[in-house]
C-alpha cells in the first residue's frame, strides 16, 4: 500500500503541476538569480512544509479562510507578481537580492504560491485516502513537484542572458497578470 501511495502521489502531483503557476515561478526565479541548486532546494523545502501542513491541517486551514477571500488574495498576488516582473532591477534591489538569496526567495514565494493550489488540495485528499501512509504521500507529492519544476529551473538559468531575459520577463509578467485576472474572474462563475 505504501508503494501505491507513493506512486499515485508522485504521478498526480507531477501531472497537476505541468503548466502550473509554480512552474512559471520557478522559471522566473531562475532568470533572476541564476542559482538553480539553491532555487531547487528552496522549492523542495517549501513543498515539504506546505504539503506536510496540507496533509495534517488541510481541513482546518480551509475552514479558517473562505474560498472567496483566498481566491481574491491569490488573484491580486498574481497581478502584483506580474507587474513586479516588469520592474528592472535597481542597485538597491540587487543588494537586497544578495542579502535574501535565491534559496530564501524560492522558499517563501513557492510556499505562498502553493497555498490553495490544486496540488495542495490533492495532497490533502491523498493523505486522507492513504492515511496510514501519509509520509509516503508527502514523499510522492514532493518528488512530483521536483520532477516538473527542476527542468524549468535549469532552462530558466540557461536562458538568463540579456537578450532572452527581457523577453521572458515580459512574457512572465503577461502570464502572471492573466492568471490573476482569470482567478478574480472565476469568482463571477461560482
Amino acid at each position: 500500500m505504501m508503494f501505491e501511495a507513493f506512486l499515485v502521489s508522485t504521478g498526480l502531483v507531477a501531472i497537476g503541476e505541468i503548466g502550473d503557476k509554480t512552474q512559471l515561478l520557478s522559471f522566473a526565479l531562475a532568470q533572476r538569480y541564476r542559482a538553480p541548486w539553491a532555487i531547487l532546494a528552496g522549492v523542495i523545502l517549501a513543498t515539504l512544509i506546505n504539503h506536510g501542513l496540507s496533509a495534517w491541517f488541510g481541513s482546518w486551514l480551509a475552514g479558517l479562510i473562505s474560498m472567496f477571500w483566498l481566491t481574491v488574495i491569490l488573484g491580486i498576488g498574481f497581478i502584483g507578481l506580474g507587474l513586479w516582473m516588469l520592474v528592472p532591477d535597481g542597485e538597491e534591489e540587487l543588494d537586497q537580492k544578495r542579502r535574501m538569496g535565491p534559496f530564501v526567495a524560492a522558499f517563501v514565494l513557492f510556499f505562498l504560491a502553493e497555498i490553495g493550489d490544486k496540488t495542495q488540495i490533492a495532497t490533502v485528499a491523498l493523505a486522507a485516502r492513504y492515511s496510514t501512509d501519509m509520509l509516503w504521500v508527502l514523499a510522492g507529492s514532493t518528488l512530483g513537484m521536483v520532477l516538473v519544476n527542476a527542468p524549468v529551473i535549469w532552462l530558466g538559468a540557461l536562458l538568463s542572458n540579456g537578450v532572452w531575459q527581457r523577453r521572458i520577463h515580459m512574457l512572465s509578467a503577461a502570464l502572471f497578470v492573466t492568471m490573476g485576472v482569470v482567478t478574480l474572474l472565476s469568482l463571477l462563475w461560482q
